[in-house]
């Protein structure tokens, strides 16, 4: 009963904001639509009306909408844009809920486990809230932590709403044919694997763990350090951070920060994750970022919330890697092969076609100085130009496109004079180097020699196995064909016979013809 009512609202708020006329207009019905519009306002553009009914409809739909966002390659621009606007805001839930739920996680009093715990969260989301603390580590040293705590309650309300998304996206995927291109059952199925990724504490704790460990050597982003002990699908304990955040541009540079430097290190600290380790921080909008003002990391990037996390196969760093390359090349024939390399294009598409539509896309770029083109943008209006095509784009690639202009949306906003291939093109070149030659060959054979090493001893057994077993194949295959020729001949044998025969036959009908005079 309860699906069927929050069916009902979800209804009411499509017709309030008049998302039933953008549905009948996919289905080119669009004098009904204008007909069903009488009455009501539906003057804003399409891509608003969209958002503040997600808005209107709460947090789990404002999360769909956030991640809809992502998929421009699916998305109309216009409405892609006015999703991205979606902000995570809700009210914090009362500190007892919260109090209880860290009691329950780790069974014993909050006094027994921080020496003090603010009571005011200091963040609220969808998902979780954060409280500062104070607690005492293995050593009896006094550290200050911050404590993130999952929101009660959140996994029935979520199973309901993502129940009600899978059967409207049913009934967009039947009834339209643009429904089908747009992948709504793809869509929400992306969207689930990432809010029950993010109903997991303890695999963002990860995530912030590996960052860790990839960025040690950088010095040039703190990442807080997990408590182990105090990690719990509900609830994870971690360093606290302190810094300015780094939408705060006048504070930094009364503090002295330098600001073009500052934008030139996030670059490079996404293009490391990128092409280095291939995992990298997909959230990376200014409420995550801060910058530390303390003497011993004066100026550092400090990263925070990691329930999103981009992954890259050493495919896909080629496939990025050659096409920004030839991208900066004009080499639009090599663009288009490499989308067909990737067998993501149907089979039958014409390299002419889709390097003439890539060459439409890209061209343009070259009227600016280098200082203005986006890559993420030439990513974005190339996912965009794939849809013509239907191009299956990688999920993983889409958020990486997604990240990619926000760094390069907070590096502008630092320096507008940031020249983000000059900083990228050192990491492209490096890859291509250490990925394509002699090192690479080297560097694969050291990984693999422990493996080698512990085959060669057994080889002259498994070549002896591997020869003793085809001689028995082959004195198998043998004796078949020789009871095969026995049985052969026996056939011929019998044929012969007959054949004898009956040619026997017919001299002794003819004699006997002849005896009695015929």
């Amino acid at each position: 009963m309860t699906r069927y009512l929050r069916g009902l609202y979800i209804v009411w708020v499509a017709l309030r904001y008049g998302l039933d006329e953008l549905v009948l207009k996919s289905f080119r019905l669009a004098s009904i639509a204008r007909v069903l519009a009488v009455g009501r306002d539906l003057r804003a553009p399409r891509g608003q009306r969209l958002r503040q009914a997600l808005e209107h409809l709460g947090p789990i739909f404002v999360k769909f909408g956030q991640v809809l966002s992502t998929r421009r390659d699916l998305l109309p621009q216009d409405i892609a844009d006015e999703l991205a606007l979606l902000q995570d805001r809700v009210p914090p839930f009362p500190t007892e809920v919260a109090v209880a739920t860290i009691e329950r996680a780790f069974r014993r009093p909050l006094d027994s486990i921080f020496v003090s715990f603010e009571r005011e969260p200091v963040a609220s989301a969808s998902i979780a809230q954060v409280h500062f603390a104070t607690m005492r580590d293995r050593q009896g040293q006094l550290k200050e932590v911050a404590v993130k705590v999952l929101r009660p309650g959140m996994l029935p309300v979520i199973e309901k709403d993502l129940s009600l998304m899978r059967m409207m996206a049913g009934w967009i995927e039947h009834l339209s044919e643009d429904g089908r291109r747009l992948k709504p059952r793809e869509v929400v199925a992306e969207f689930d694997k990432y809010l029950h990724d993010e109903l997991d504490l303890v695999r963002e704790a990860a995530n912030a763990a590996q960052l860790r460990r990839n960025m040690a050597g950088l010095n040039l982003v703190l990442i807080p350090e997990m408590y182990w002990d105090l990690c719990q699908p509900d609830v994870i304990v971690m360093e606290r951070m302190h810094g300015v955040p780094i939408s705060q541009r006048e504070r930094l540079v009364a503090a002295g920060v330098d600001i073009k430097q500052l934008a030139r290190d996030g670059v490079t600290i996404f293009f490391t994750q990128v092409f280095r380790d291939g995992f990298f921080h997909a959230d990376m909008h200014p409420g995550n970022i801060q910058i530390s003002l303390a003497p011993g990391s004066f100026g550092r990037y400090i990263s925070l919330d990691f329930g999103i996390i981009g992954t890259l196969t050493e495919y896909d760093k080629e496939y990025l890697a050659q096409n920004f390359t030839a991208f900066f090349r004009r080499d639009y024939k090599r663009v288009a092969e490499l989308h067909i390399e990737s067998g993501w294009v149907p089979p039958g598409t014409r390299v002419d076609e889709l390097e003439g539509a890539v060459r439409t896309v890209c061209e343009p770029y070259f009227d600016r100085p280098l200082k203005e083109i986006s890559l993420g943008m030439l990513l974005m209006r190339l996912f965009q130009m794939s849809r013509r095509f239907h191009v299956d784009i990688q999920p993983q690639l889409v958020l990486l496109q997604k990240t990619l202009l926000n760094i390069e949306g907070l590096g502008r906003q630092l320096d507008p004079d940031l020249d983000l291939w000059a900083t990228a093109k050192p990491f492209l070149e490096k890859w291509m180097q250490e990925e394509v030659g002699p090192q690479k060959f080297l560097d694969e054979l050291r990984d693999q020699a422990p493996r080698y090493a512990k085959l060669l001893p057994e080889l002259p057994h498994l070549v002896h196995k591997y020869l003793r077993e085809r001689s028995w194949e082959v004195r198998n295959i043998d004796r078949e064909l020789l009871q095969e020729l026995k049985r052969t001949n026996r056939l011929l044998q019998t044929v012969m016979y007959a054949a004898v025969g009956f040619a026997a036959g017919l001299v002794v009908v003819q004699f006997l013809l002849r005896m009695r005079g015929f």
